[in-house]
């Protein structure tokens, strides 16, 4: 049972920023809930407090966060846990998720999202990490596919193959980022469609969509920047992977070249049509 039950996400929702607070606040926007990065309000008081209490009344939030580090190799940080646990029970999320990747080593952070090899072993010790989370945060944890610019040779498992087999082991959700679908598509050279495809119905609680730029001249990268609108090509692909899984919460996710509040909200009217016209029935 979690320690903090509550209803599941709905609708459509957007990134809290420092940038908004006061515009939030003064204007009540029409929108369902916010996401928060989770490390940013571990802190024992101060104006993110003030701020996050304030918005915390008015809107439903999920928590994210960006140092779990669930496919690291060094001991899973307890204190972390405890203060992210605190957290949780001070703004009752409706989700908790973090990143399906590594974040450091030798107990050093890098601030890096670094990807994990796509092995069975791997595998192995995602899932046994994920049910000690779970256990410690009495909540059901989703993990994000992470954006990647290099790849281990001879790897045994695509990459939704292995987020399908860490969903399997541990029983966490899914968020599922678009754009880093897409990104990895264009990087590794594999088609977008068979990454929805490959991932279970049932096990995505959450969507994210974000722009991306394009890497340095030649390197034929792309780099997942969220300092852009969402690209035509991702809308297409959250339409496809709502056609897959149904409908599901989704939220616009933007950390640089911050736009007004109004913008976002505009891009965020862009999910809410395509949503309509993809399932046309939840819409009615």
């Amino acid at each position: 049972m979690p320690a903090f039950p509550s209803p599941p996400l709905h609708g459509f929702g957007l990134g809290l920023r420092s940038e908004h607070y006061e515009a939030i606040v003064a204007g009540a926007p029409a929108l369902d809930w916010f996401e928060i990065v989770s490390e940013n309000y571990l802190v024992g008081g101060g104006p993110p407090l003030y701020w996050l209490d304030r918005i915390a009344e008015r809107y439903p939030l999920a928590m994210h966060g960006v140092s779990l580090s669930i496919g690291g190799v060094d001991p899973l940080d307890r204190d972390y846990l405890r203060r992210l646990a605190a957290l949780a029970r001070r703004v009752r999320p409706r989700l908790i998720s973090d990143h399906l990747c590594w974040t450091g080593t030798g107990g050093v952070n890098l601030h890096e999202l670094m990807p994990l090899p796509h092995t069975d072993e791997a595998v192995r010790h995602v899932a046994r990490r994920v049910r000690q989370v779970q256990d410690a945060l009495g909540a059901p944890l989703a993990l994000e596919n992470v954006s990647s610019y290099v790849r281990v040779a001879g790897e045994p498992l695509r990459e939704w193959q292995f987020i399908a087999a860490v969903v399997a082991e541990s029983g966490c959700g899914v968020l599922l980022d678009v754009n880093n679908v897409y990104v990895n598509s264009r990087n590794h050279g594999f088609d977008p469609h068979d990454f929805i495809d490959g991932l279970p119905r049932g096990c995505v609680r959450q969507i994210h969509l974000a722009g991306h730029s394009e890497g340095p001249p030649g390197s034929g990268l792309l780099i997942d920047t969220h300092d852009a609108p969402v690209c035509a090509e991702v809308w297409a692909l959250y339409a496809y992977a709502l056609r897959r899984f149904g409908a599901l919460p989704a939220m616009i996710e933007r950390d640089d070249r911050m736009p007004p509040l109004a913008e976002l909200l505009a891009e965020l009217d862009q999910a809410r049509a395509i949503a309509a016209a993809a399932l046309p029935q939840a819409a009615a």
